[in-house]
């Protein structure tokens, strides 16, 4: 690894608990951040030179804050010194903050930032970008292309949510238990919303976002490390490690969707799958279920399978089952009807499908699983109306394509029958 390579490394791995740090010092996320950049931009031209330091993140949190001082008090010459208790009183000597940085401080640090991204006033989608410029690093332009709007848009939705963010005078003070549980359940639900983001695009001409999801199991390791005894952190990065192995399977060389039972299982990501068995095997070795865990067996059970026709269904369904009374949901009980299908047929399945018409008509799989049952049970009329429906609804050209191809089928069969009548 280059020097530069290696600095670049460094700084992303420590900005988590670089920017928690100058976080919990100044209080203020552009303080903090502007903070952070000055350091990174002192540590590219010093590293090369002096070598790269024992603790990146103590560096930089050293430079940052002194740099962050320096601003403030040349602003002083015009402004008043914010109050005392508002910046912190470390002494200047960097041996002094390396030995505060320990374990406790990084954690507590980490996970107050991220729980200040995905503070309950803000919409998910102001969490996710809050989260991917502040803990991830990632730029404005960055940001805005993942979500494939412009980027002044994008500069607004982060300024707002900072704003609204600070207006609500978040506490500083290091969570309690009953507050850590509740907001590790918060953070989780905000990577996982960046890891689904990248995983089934929510529009654009791509369909899959590789660095998102992998942005998303980077978070997911750090808050594990954070928290290596909970179960459910467990099951979230081991269900996004075990979705990520098939990436390279879910698409063929057109960009068209290929189905997990006809995907090359011979693509799938071997050290990922090993990865998250060993996770979720871990994880249900506690005995505290939760839906991510629940999920993730799911996932393991079709990763162990050699080929589609040895999935155990009837274990998925049971874990569907297990998974709507732990977190009820329509659709959570669309998949089921998937492993119903696979077990008792299409007119089984087709009674689960059809009373969650009301409640998931805008929500594209609906219409595609609901076509695909009724073409199954030869009522190809109903069905060339649900996957119109569906193609109205595809947020990416691969799920337009994927229903189209379904509707040729119909079509086909159709002038077959006719021809043959």
């Amino acid at each position: 690894m280059t020097d530069l390579a290696w600095i670049e490394t460094a700084l992303t791995g420590a900005r988590p608990q670089a920017m928690g740090a100058l976080l919990r010092y100044f209080r203020d996320l552009d303080r903090a951040e502007e903070a952070f950049q000055e350091a990174c931009l002192r540590a590219m031209k010093t590293w090369p030179v002096k070598g790269p330091p024992r603790d990146p993140a103590a560096w930089l949190i050293f430079v940052g804050r002194n740099a962050a001082l320096d601003s403030v008090r040349r602003d002083s010459r015009n402004t008043a010194l914010p109050p005392d208790e508002l910046i912190s009183d470390l002494g200047d000597a960097e041996a002094d903050m390396a030995e505060r940085l320990d374990d406790s401080h990084y954690r507590d640090d980490i996970l107050r930032l991220m729980f200040i991204c995905c503070h309950p006033d803000l919409p998910a989608t102001q969490q996710v970008a809050l989260a991917l410029r502040i803990v991830s690093g990632l730029s404005v332009r960055e940001i805005a292309n993942a979500f494939l709007v412009n980027e002044k848009a994008m500069e607004q939705r982060i300024t707002r949510a900072k704003r609204r963010v600070s207006e609500a005078d978040v506490p500083f003070a290091a969570p309690d238990a009953v507050d850590r549980a509740e907001r590790l359940a918060a953070v989780a639900a905000m990577i996982y919303l960046i890891f689904n983001e990248g995983y089934s695009a929510s529009g654009g001409e791509v369909h899959v976002r590789e660095p998102l999801c992998e942005e998303a199991i980077r978070l997911a390791r750090l808050l594990l490390r954070l928290f290596p005894a909970e179960p459910e952190i467990m099951g979230l990065l081991a269900l996004m490690l075990l979705q990520h192995a098939r990436t390279a399977a879910r698409l063929d060389a057109e960009g068209n969707i290929v189905l997990l039972e006809d995907q090359d299982r011979g693509l799938w990501n071997r050290d990922k799958i090993t990865e998250g068995l060993a996770l979720v095997d871990k994880a249900m070795r506690h005995r505290k279920p939760g839906p991510y865990q629940v999920q993730a067996a799911i996932a393991a059970l079709h990763a162990r399978a050699a080929k589609p026709e040895d999935t155990d269904w009837q274990e998925i369904n049971l874990l569907y089952q297990m998974l709507e009374r732990l977190q009820p949901s329509p659709i959570v009980r669309l998949n089921r009807a998937v492993a119903v299908f696979k077990l008792q047929g299409a007119e089984a399945a087709l009674l689960l499908v059809d009373p969650l018409k009301d409640r998931l008509s805008g929500y594209f799989y609906f219409h595609g699983v609901r076509g695909a049952l009724l073409m199954e049970l030869g009522r190809d009329r109903e069905a060339h109306i649900a996957f119109d429906k569906a193609i109205s609804l595809a947020r990416t050209p691969a799920e337009a394509a994927h229903i189209r191809q379904h509707i040729d089928r119909l079509i086909a069969e159709g002038k077959a029958k006719a021809k043959s009548a």
